[in-house]
């Protein structure tokens, strides 16, 4: 009789339609589940009942159903209610206490209560999630200790909420003590903990598994947060009495606490040896005191480990108008001198911090963010280097810097954002030049031609560094581009660059090394190029030009043996350059031109020398 009543079952859903349904998946193969009405007696006999490996239950409809049973020879190894609060008498038959097989449940349980437990707690749980607990007691706690000791993952809210319900320090003691493999990637416990009595509440905590590596708190007073992981700090600890490590293997720390304070931030920081996300809120009543307050020495504590990554600091007006106004612009500098190697800081209520004095922003590999960051970003006021390597940008967002912060920004940095394109160089400088900008980095952008150079050199900007390093389409016309740029209305004396990186640009042939010879890039004192196709052309331009440093190997150029001499080798070029009317022009073609054109009587390297190079490596 069992299967028909299941039979039954799915023919109430499909007769109320698709909001309310039953998935079961066994291995019996496409067709052949036990639910369908197709199959028959003869097929039951050749394929034997199977475990299903879920059953999702969605709709109100469903309620219908009470008489219903899913039957103990069919058990489902996950159980997932969306939509619906289930009462006790929908969720008794669904929920079989012989069942094995179930890993995981998650249940909304606005309807159910202390009666329920039997139901709803399974030895063979690996996950567990219960929302909505305000109608059970302690004795929910209590019980999962004794029953569920294989947890792995635990979500518990708003628990023994309701009025006449009580929770003691006792049910989480039995809680902690029984579930002894939580490898949990997360705990979570969205319920007031202020609830148990302080001391008790941090003696209880020892009992946890130190496999814990995840916990998130709804509500904790900070004076329990540090009592917690160090009741040495509490008013009634004596040191006589030796304290084990608690949760020596947490990374992950979630807490809404009272205040925010210096020893809650030092003692999480010294404690959590293994910690790499840190999130802390607070939402005060008042104005604290120094005493419960954050200041730019509890700042300083943050990592003591090295090893956090995500760093969370907010102070919600949510209550009172309240504000971190103990923590300066030199709080933020001292944290951030331990926080360099962080992928993601959020900092809320700081309202003594400014942002007139933020000269550098370092943001490399901060891959999630994107343009709307950069709108932020151009309002600073003094910012003078920007590093945005490996960042989610685009052309457009590259614009929102046009408008503000590039009128004064000094050294700029987009190695690595692949979705850039030519259009990028237009929406940086939007027809405008920058007199500010000396250094700019476009290396490892697959999209950058030739013709984002051609619109650099006519923007006329006094760029002193240019990498272009792995740009498979940057060739011989942008070091021609560069090498004839006019910075000068009236005087032309070449390009201003002193260092510029071109190793393993796809495009550049034996052609462009005809454009490293004098009298073009006369301040030019770094150069980077690939030494293996151009060998010899690449010692003839190092014997020629001397005070060159020529890398070869894919090595970072760098500044720090440059001098101040830079017209020491400049001389008056009277001599009409015939690309500089290419250029201005826009006419011309790549790789136009006979090798006499170039002749220069000055060089101190002989036009046969160099087509001896040019020749030897064709």
């Amino acid at each position: 009789m069992t299967p028909r009543l299941s039979f039954r079952l799915q023919r109430e859903i499909e007769r109320n339609g698709s909001s309310a349904w039953l998935s079961a998946h066994g291995n019996s193969g496409p067709g052949s589940s036990p639910f369908s009405p197709n199959s028959n007696d003869h097929d039951k006999a050749r394929h034997p009942l199977h475990p299903l490996t879920g059953l999702h239950v969605y709709g109100l409809p469903l309620l219908r159903c009470r008489n219903t049973l899913i039957p103990p020879q069919f058990p489902s190894a996950w159980i997932f209610f969306q939509d619906i609060a289930p009462s006790i008498d929908l969720l008794r038959p669904l929920l079989p206490h012989c069942n094995p097989y179930l890993r995981s449940l998650k249940v909304d349980c606005t309807r159910l209560d202390d009666s329920s437990l039997d139901s709803l707690l399974h030895p063979s749980l690996q996950e567990l999630c219960l929302r909505n607990c305000a109608d059970f007691s302690g004795r929910l706690l209590s019980e999962l200790g004794r029953t569920c000791k294989d947890l792995r993952f635990l979500y518990l809210s708003s628990v023994a909420e309701k009025r006449g319900r009580s929770v003691d320090v006792l049910h989480l003691e039995e809680m902690l003590s029984g579930c002894t493999q939580l490898e949990v990637r997360t705990l979570i416990l969205m319920f007031d903990v202020s609830v148990f009595l302080r001391h008790s509440f941090a003696r209880v905590w020892a009992l946890a598994s130190p496999k814990l590596i995840s916990l998130e708190i709804e509500y904790i007073s900070s004076v329990m947060m540090t009592e917690l992981l160090n009741p040495a700090v509490g008013l009634h600890q004596t040191s006589s009495h030796p304290w084990p490590s608690v949760l020596p293997n947490l990374q992950k720390l979630c807490l809404s606490v009272d205040y925010i304070t210096d020893t809650m931030v030092s003692t999480i920081s010294k404690c959590l040896v293994s910690l790499t996300h840190l999130d802390l809120r607070d939402i005060p009543i008042m104005e604290p005191r120094m005493a419960f307050d954050l200041t730019n020495n509890g700042l300083q504590q943050i990592n003591a480990h090295g090893k956090l990554k995500h760093l969370c600091l907010v102070r919600s007006q949510e209550i009172a108008p309240t504000f971190f106004k103990r923590v300066n612009d030199l709080g933020i500098l001292l944290m951030a001198d331990k926080c360099s190697a962080m992928e993601s800081i959020c900092l809320g209520g700081f309202c003594q911090v400014t942002d007139t004095d933020l000269s550098t922003l370092d943001l490399r590999d901060c891959r999630n963010l994107g343009d709307e960051a950069l709108r932020a970003i151009s309002m600073l006021p003094k910012l003078k280097t920007l590093l945005l390597d490996g960042c989610d940008l685009t052309d457009a967002g590259l614009s929102y810097l046009s408008k503000g912060v590039m009128n004064h920004l000094v050294s700029l940095s987009v190695r690595g954002c692949k979705r850039l394109t030519d259009r990028c160089i237009s929406s940086l400088f939007d027809g405008k030049s920058n007199p500010e900008l000396r250094e700019l980095d476009l290396s490892n952008l697959p999209n950058i031609s030739d013709a984002a150079v051609l619109l650099l050199a006519r923007s006329r900007i006094l760029i002193s560094e240019l990498r272009m390093r792995q740009c498979p389409l940057i060739g011989d016309t942008s070091v021609m581009a560069l090498a004839s740029m006019q910075v000068d209305e009236n005087t032309w004396c070449g390009s201003s660059l002193r260092l510029l990186d071109i190793y393993n640009c796809g495009g550049i042939t034996q052609l462009a090394f005809r454009w490293l010879k004098k009298p073009y890039f006369p301040r030019l004192r770094w150069l980077g190029v690939t030494g293996s196709m151009n060998r010899d052309a690449v010692e003839a331009l190092a014997r020629s030009r001397p005070y060159i440093h020529v890398t070869t190997q894919g090595e970072e150029l760098g500044t720090e043996q440059w001098d101040n001499m830079e017209d020491a080798h400049l001389q008056d070029y009277d001599d009409v350059d015939e690309f500089e009317e290419w250029l201005l022009g826009g006419g011309g073609g790549e790789g136009e031109g006979d090798d006499d054109d170039y002749e220069d009587e000055e060089q101190d390297m002989s036009d046969a020398e160099m087509e001896d190079a040019v020749g030897h490596e064709s």
